[in-house]
Protein backbone atom coordinates (compact mmCIF):
# COMPACT_ATOMS: atom_id res chain seq x y z
CA UNK A 1 0.00 0.00 0.00
CA UNK A 2 2.94 2.43 0.73
CA UNK A 3 3.79 2.11 -2.84
CA UNK A 4 0.99 2.64 -4.22
CA UNK A 5 0.85 6.35 -2.02
CA UNK A 6 4.23 7.23 -3.09
CA UNK A 7 3.52 6.39 -7.21
CA UNK A 8 -0.12 9.32 -6.07
CA UNK A 9 2.48 11.73 -4.61
CA UNK A 10 4.84 11.57 -7.03
CA UNK A 11 2.69 11.91 -9.51
CA UNK A 12 0.43 14.66 -7.91
CA UNK A 13 3.87 16.75 -7.92
CA UNK A 14 4.48 15.85 -11.43
CA UNK A 15 0.92 17.05 -13.09
CA UNK A 16 1.23 20.24 -10.55
CA UNK A 17 3.50 21.67 -13.10
CA UNK A 18 2.01 19.95 -15.81
CA UNK A 19 -1.74 21.10 -15.62
CA UNK A 20 -2.62 21.15 -19.36
CA UNK A 21 -0.42 18.03 -20.38
CA UNK A 22 -3.42 15.09 -19.99
CA UNK A 23 -5.63 17.27 -21.79
CA UNK A 24 -3.18 18.05 -24.10
CA UNK A 25 -2.41 14.46 -24.50
CA UNK A 26 -6.35 13.51 -24.92
CA UNK A 27 -6.88 15.94 -27.85
CA UNK A 28 -4.31 14.03 -29.56
CA UNK A 29 -5.73 10.94 -29.37
CA UNK A 30 -9.07 12.14 -30.87
CA UNK A 31 -7.14 14.00 -33.82
CA UNK A 32 -5.35 10.41 -34.37
CA UNK A 33 -8.20 8.55 -34.21
CA UNK A 34 -10.08 11.05 -36.58
CA UNK A 35 -6.64 10.74 -38.95
CA UNK A 36 -6.42 7.06 -38.95
CA UNK A 37 -8.96 6.13 -41.47
CA UNK A 38 -7.28 8.78 -43.91
CA UNK A 39 -3.61 7.12 -43.71
CA UNK A 40 -4.96 3.82 -45.54
CA UNK A 41 -5.87 1.87 -42.79
CA UNK A 42 -8.35 -0.21 -43.61
CA UNK A 43 -11.95 -0.26 -42.14
CA UNK A 44 -11.30 -3.93 -40.54
CA UNK A 45 -8.75 -2.59 -38.76
CA UNK A 46 -9.19 -2.90 -34.94
CA UNK A 47 -7.87 0.49 -34.02
CA UNK A 48 -10.13 2.31 -36.63
CA UNK A 49 -13.11 -0.02 -36.32
CA UNK A 50 -13.31 0.41 -32.31
CA UNK A 51 -12.44 4.06 -31.95
CA UNK A 52 -9.95 3.21 -29.58
CA UNK A 53 -7.80 6.03 -29.68
CA UNK A 54 -11.24 8.14 -29.80
CA UNK A 55 -12.61 6.71 -26.20
CA UNK A 56 -8.82 6.51 -24.56
CA UNK A 57 -8.35 10.49 -25.56
CA UNK A 58 -11.72 11.37 -24.23
CA UNK A 59 -11.33 9.40 -21.31
CA UNK A 60 -7.55 11.03 -20.21
CA UNK A 61 -8.81 14.52 -21.51
CA UNK A 62 -11.67 14.61 -19.00
CA UNK A 63 -9.48 12.65 -16.47
CA UNK A 64 -6.95 15.99 -16.92
CA UNK A 65 -9.39 18.38 -16.45
CA UNK A 66 -10.56 17.20 -13.12
CA UNK A 67 -6.54 16.95 -11.96
CA UNK A 68 -6.10 20.03 -13.25
CA UNK A 69 -9.16 21.94 -11.24
CA UNK A 70 -8.32 19.51 -8.17
CA UNK A 71 -4.87 21.07 -8.00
Amino acid sequence: MKWISNLVDRASNYFAHRKGFLPLLGIVLVIVDFVLPFLGFSLSSFLVASNLFLHLGVIIAIFGFMLAWAL
